[in-house]
């Protein structure tokens, strides 16, 4: 499987290509940060973002685009940031029938390092020794896409079971005339 991470954010949004399955070790096929100035206008940033992840799409035709879901945070302009950068990733995907999953930096985290509070030092060095790299990559938010991706290859065959169980639960419903 190979999936595309990606960190949403409006002035770095990191991207980051895994490629493997559970069990198996992984490995890194491109891993960066799009870039926006701070001082341009909201819309630019916005088609900048889009244009960055339509490359990274292109360039590496991943099979599943993973991205952090937006949590609230206490600055609202940064959420808000962040939610718009997100939805541009989420569109990106979803505009080619790429699948999309939405991960918890909690969920990221204890994946990847067995702690959902783990920092983002941890986050970059468990990422490191999973992928066999010579460093951690910088800035902390191409690591934190690489995670994405590793958290959704490492999770996906469970989620994939969970989800078929309660489908196969409904349409065992349905033919006995019940509602699950």
């Amino acid at each position: 499987m190979r999936v595309l991470g990606v960190d949403p954010g409006l002035t770095r949004c990191g991207v980051g290509v895994v490629e493997g399955v559970a069990g198996r070790p992984l490995t890194m096929r491109g891993v960066g940060v799009v870039r926006t100035p701070a001082d341009a206008e909201l819309g630019h940033r916005l088609v900048a973002i889009e244009q960055g992840i339509e490359q990274w799409l292109d360039e590496h035709r991943p099979e599943v685009v993973a991205v952090e879901r937006v949590f609230s945070q206490h600055n609202v302009s940064t959420v808000m940031g962040t939610a718009q950068a997100s939805a541009v990733a989420m569109l990106c995907a979803s505009r080619r029938g790429i699948p999309v999953a939405l991960h918890t930096p909690s969920e990221v985290k204890a994946a990847v390092t067995g702690s959902g509070r783990a920092d983002k030092a941890q986050v970059g060095a468990m990422v490191t020794r999973l992928l066999r790299l010579a460093a951690p990559p910088k800035p902390a938010d191409a690591a934190d896409a690489l995670a994405l991706a590793i958290c959704h290859i490492w999770r996906a065959p469970a989620q994939n079971r969970l989800q078929q169980a309660v489908q196969q639960q409904a349409a065992l419903h349905a033919s006995k005339g019940r509602t699950p």
